[in-house]
């Protein structure tokens, strides 16, 4: 986990919240279990109307730039790398692109030596269907999570950004993630420092719509 995004940073990059015209399916039903369930939650959200969980980009995409993005000071930092990687692949990000560039020519756009590895193992994973993306929508969470965790450099944290952000998953709790345990620890501890046994016993009352209470925690966390 610490060789994730945000671990090591605080910050979000490639996980950041998005708008988007496409509201997932259970987003009201979970806004009003969620306003009526949490007194916190009933506060913040009416804070952030008309806006909600958008979907990014394709599954190897959505990998592609996690990795890139790992270990990175700032948003701008991730965004300049992801820059690179989409020159040099003719800004087709693919597996074949990128199994073809290889580590000589990830390492020539400017990506790290175990970046480059990430990300050839990744290409390698989907072109020989070690992977089954295709599957990921019908598989349960931890079964996703699984397939996603046997790439080198996608740990747990990674996935369940995938799961949310990509998949759209309704009820995953990431609680290796900074940002939330931030939030928890601001809006319900008074800004003392949560354990996760604490972030999971509040996160009781939203189940089963954490992807959408961890949402909304983190909305409040972005500049207005």
């Amino acid at each position: 986990m610490k060789s994730e995004v945000m671990a090591e940073t605080g910050e979000h990059t490639s996980a950041a919240p998005l708008d988007g015209a496409e509201k997932p399916a259970y987003w009201d039903a979970a806004v009003a279990h969620l306003v009526k369930r949490d007194r916190i939650l009933r506060k913040l959200i009416p804070q952030h109307p008309e806006v909600h969980l958008s979907t990014q980009d394709e599954p190897f995409v959505t990998l592609a730039r996690a990795i890139i993005g790992q270990q990175t000071s700032t948003r701008a930092t991730a965004d300049a790398l992801w820059e690179r990687c989409l020159a040099a692949c003719g800004r087709r990000v693919t597996p074949a692109v990128v199994a073809k560039l290889g580590l000589e020519g990830l390492r020539a756009a400017g990506l790290s030596q175990r970046k480059s590895e990430y990300l050839v193992d990744l290409a390698l994973h989907f072109q020989e269907r070690r992977v089954h993306p295709a599957k990921w929508a019908h598989m349960d969470d931890e079964a996703v999570i699984g397939e996603l965790t046997s790439i080198r450099g996608i740990g747990r944290w990674t996935a369940e950004m995938f799961l949310i952000f990509n998949l759209r998953r309704p009820d995953i709790l990431p609680l290796d993630d900074p940002g939330l345990l931030r939030a928890i620890s601001l809006h319900y501890f008074s800004g003392e420092p949560v354990s996760r046994f604490e972030a999971r016993e509040v996160a009781q009352a939203w189940k089963p719509w954490c992807t959408v209470a961890t949402w909304y925690l983190w909305r409040s966390l972005a500049p207005r």
